[in-house]
């Protein structure tokens, strides 16, 4: 399979739809993945024919293990490279003007929860947790939580359960989900591609200006905030992944982010 194969798009009526398919891989994404789906959120969001876009995956095991890890593994260079991409897929999931949809049917992990989160709205299969779950390992395997990794899950599930999810690691499943009123809608596994997209159609019906706008004012009221928050995780990433602190170093460090982003 080419890595062109890994991302698909298509439009049905107005509705663009990108799907992830490297299933071998549990549909982890390589820094031209990254690169590769800007693209086709950047074209969806151009195109006047479309009003709404749904992100799903191949298969029923995977939505996304997310970032494909080997790719950055002692490369310097390539985690520059994600951490950039990726932060610029997220972005756009959030600021651009038309509504992401995420469709998730098995399990998603890292950046693959967080393109969920970044979305507007998402539909979930109604599967147990051992065949649907989220997870955010970031400090479980050594790895900064960036890209929106802080700022998505405190927006989304509060201050408590994003300590919860980030410092334990903790499968989430969802039913817990659910506790947290974080589904949009939650469909059949049998059924779930057509009625994620009768769902899309239908907020298609909604008037175009009244829809974007909507999407717009939210994102306006919020968007100093979310650019401050993912610039805190860049500066605070690189100074984890740079030399060695002593706590002293540290602890002055921390003063400092304080006073600046206030």
């Amino acid at each position: 399979m080419s890595d062109q194969e890994f991302l698909l798009y298509e439009v049905k009526g107005r509705v663009a739809i990108i799907t992830i398919n490297r299933p071998d891989k549990a549909h982890a994404f390589t820094i031209a993945m990254l690169k590769r789906m800007h693209e086709f959120l950047e074209k969806a969001d151009e195109d006047e024919k479309v009003k709404c876009i749904i992100i799903k995956s191949t298969g029923e095991k995977f939505f996304s293990a997310g970032y494909d890890l080997k790719e950055i593994q002692g490369d310097p260079e390539n985690v520059k490279q994600v951490t950039t991409w990726g932060r610029k897929v997220n972005e756009k999931i959030m600021l651009m003007k038309k509504t992401v949809i995420t469709q998730i049917q098995g399990v998603a992990i890292g950046f693959g929860v967080l393109m969920i989160v970044a979305s507007d709205l998402r539909i979930f299969a109604n599967r147990p947790k051992e065949e649907l779950y989220i997870r955010l390992p970031e400090l479980i395997i050594s790895a900064f939580p960036q890209t929106g990794a802080t700022l998505m899950p405190l927006l989304a599930f509060g201050f408590t359960n994003a300590k919860k999810f980030l410092f334990t690691g903790d499968n989430i499943g969802l039913q817990e989900l659910k506790n947290m009123n974080f589904p949009t809608r939650i469909f059949p596994i049998e059924t779930i591609d057509e009625d994620s997209l009768s769902f899309a159609k239908g907020l298609c019906k909604i008037q175009t200006p009244f829809l974007f706008f909507t999407k717009i004012m939210l994102t306006i009221m919020n968007k100093a905030y979310i650019k401050s928050c993912l610039d805190l995780e860049d500066e605070c990433g690189k100074i984890a992944y740079g030399e060695r602190k002593t706590m002293k170093e540290l602890e002055d460090i921390i003063q400092d982010l304080y006073k600046r982003y206030p």
